[in-house]
């Protein structure tokens, strides 16, 4: 489909700049806040006018315009957005009965307004687009680049996955069950399996095009479905195995899930893994990240670095690989069981 050539990635692990995963840092409570930088490459005065979402999502992408200065476009995928910033958009609003109010709070608040920063501190006037999809954001911009490039393969696209932790959104979520109520470690996730995940956050970024010369990696299959059966998660599973088996075969790959401690969910992990031989290791991520909309950003670019030879770290790990070397991963993620998605990441 399209090859990865670089990547960034902000989130609640030591990952941007020099990564070092290889041990977990623990976090207490049912959030996992992003390690921000200090964001060096952005304008001081621009700086303290982004919200959070636009910090990470702009902080990501600006170490990959060094690397690939002109992109021929700017692809973002989020399920939020700016969220906070547009409840204090709308709370201005009641408090100050719609008179003389901040416009910052207000255009750092679109869902664009990451995609639109970024082009304008590059001066890029390329395509330029946002996919506003929920669990499925990123994944529909990443079909986006893929089609761009089937169209213009010799283009170089810059795309990023962001999404933050919102006082609203948590709220909301927390009340309607996605959350656990009882406040846990993240290296404790998989061992409480109740309702509810942790909240995380994160930005992964990577610069993509349809030229295998100097890419890390390739995404060579993406399918994403909306549903809420089991059975229909399996036979699509089922489906991309076997159009990938006349190019490995399931003990050659790593398979990464994205289990993420709620037990509801489960039924649609344990039906793919149901599918995989006792010789293929399986990873999780969830822990790392914590869940969000766009986690499956995280999980590529995890996948990436793993393919370019990162240190297996064993918390990562939930059956361990018989294969020490790796060239192949299929990653399997689900938001709020009703929207799922698989990624073939493979370096070749």
């Amino acid at each position: 489909m399209l090859y990865l050539h670089h990547s960034s990635c902000i989130s609640p692990q030591p990952t941007f700049g020099k990564t070092a995963i290889e041990s977990l840092r623990v976090v207490q409570g049912n959030q996992l806040q992003a390690l921000e930088p200090a964001y060096a490459q952005i304008p001081r005065g621009l700086l303290r006018r982004m919200g959070k979402a636009v910090r990470m999502g702009t902080g990501a992408a600006m170490p990959l315009l060094q690397q690939q200065p002109k992109p021929d476009g700017i692809i973002i995928g989020t399920g939020n957005g700016g969220l906070e910033d547009c409840i204090r958009f709308l709370n201005q609003i009641m408090e100050y009965e719609e008179g003389r109010l901040t416009p910052t709070n207000f255009v750092q608040s679109t869902a664009n307004a990451i995609a639109a920063q970024i082009g304008l501190l590059s001066q890029n006037t390329g395509y330029n687009i946002t996919h506003v999809h929920r669990g499925l954001a990123f994944e529909n911009a990443l079909l986006d680049a893929h089609l761009r490039l089937v169209e213009f393969p010799h283009h170089h696209y810059l795309l990023v996955g962001v999404d933050e932790i919102s006082a609203y959104n948590f709220n909301i979520d927390l009340l309607d069950g996605w959350y656990k109520r009882e406040a846990i470690a993240n290296n404790e996730l998989y061992d409480h399996p109740t309702d509810g995940s942790i909240a995380g956050e994160s930005a992964a970024a990577f610069v993509v095009s349809g030229e295998a010369a100097g890419a890390a990696a390739r995404l060579v299959d993406l399918k994403f479905i909306h549903g809420t059966n089991a059975g229909q998660v399996s036979a699509t599973f089922q489906a991309l195995l076997q159009r990938q088996a006349g190019r490995f075969s399931p003990e050659e790959m790593w398979y990464i899930s994205g289990e993420n401690g709620d037990r509801r969910m489960q039924p649609f992990y344990q039906a793919c893994e149901a599918l995989l031989p006792a010789s293929c290791g399986i990873l999780r991520f969830k822990h790392l990240c914590g869940e969000h909309p766009t986690a499956s950003a995280f999980g590529l670019w995890l996948a990436g670095e793993l393919l370019k030879g990162g240190q297996l770290a064993g918390h990562l790990v939930k059956r361990q690989p018989k294969a020490k070397a790796v060239r192949h991963i299929v990653m399997y993620n689900t938001f709020k069981g009703s929207q799922h998605s698989w990624m073939v990441l493979s370096r070749d």
